[in-house]
């Protein structure tokens, strides 16, 4: 009997996930990785995200939770509630603005984001010129959620399209999410 491999990373995308060349897509292909798996990618509802990302944290140990654009509010509703199961840190990528012009209607749901610390160490990563965060509203979630912010200036939405296939620096900023909880 073959077994499976331990589940270390929990990958949440946003909006009608993350396309072939994305790299969360590149990092599932780690088999420690586990993306979620919502009813619907287009038409996202937060309490059938949050249930997606119970059931992945479920079978994960500890995980990291990697998360990208909707899927970074995503993490912060989840870590709003009551009696969570343990998990390691979070990377959040690219925090859309909910109030902002290029918000999609049709994720109405995941506004109201909470402000409140998330119980895990964090890193927030945004761009100055995120055409999903137009009012830089990255930051301010930042350090609502005590999160470390890394900026990376004119970077766009940190995906495919603003060249983010192939990204070393996630694989850094993961490793250093479990160096944290090795010394804590």
């Amino acid at each position: 009997m073959i077994d499976s491999p331990r589940i270390t990373a929990v990958t949440v995308p946003g909006i009608d996930g993350s396309g072939p060349g994305h790299w969360q897509t590149l990092l599932d292909a780690d088999p420690t990785f586990l993306r979620i798996q919502p009813s619907s990618w287009t038409d996202p509802d937060l309490d059938d995200w949050i249930a997606a990302l119970d059931r992945a944290v479920a079978v994960a140990d500890r995980p990291i939770l990697v998360a990208h654009s909707l899927g970074t509010l995503t993490v912060a509703h989840w870590a709003a509630r009551p009696g969570l199961p343990p998990v390691t840190g979070a990377l959040l990528v690219a925090i859309p603005d909910p109030d902002g012009p290029g918000f999609p209607t049709a994720a109405s749901s995941f506004r109201d984001v909470p402000r409140t610390p998330l119980p895990f160490p964090s890193i927030v990563v945004a761009s100055t010129n995120d055409q999903y965060d137009p009012s830089g509203v990255a930051p301010t979630y930042a350090e609502a959620w005590g999160s470390r912010l890394l900026d990376l200036g004119d970077a766009g939405h940190i995906n495919t399209d603003a060249g983010y296939g192939e990204w070393p620096l996630a694989h850094t900023l993961i490793a250093s999410l479990r160096d944290t909880q090795r010394h804590a």
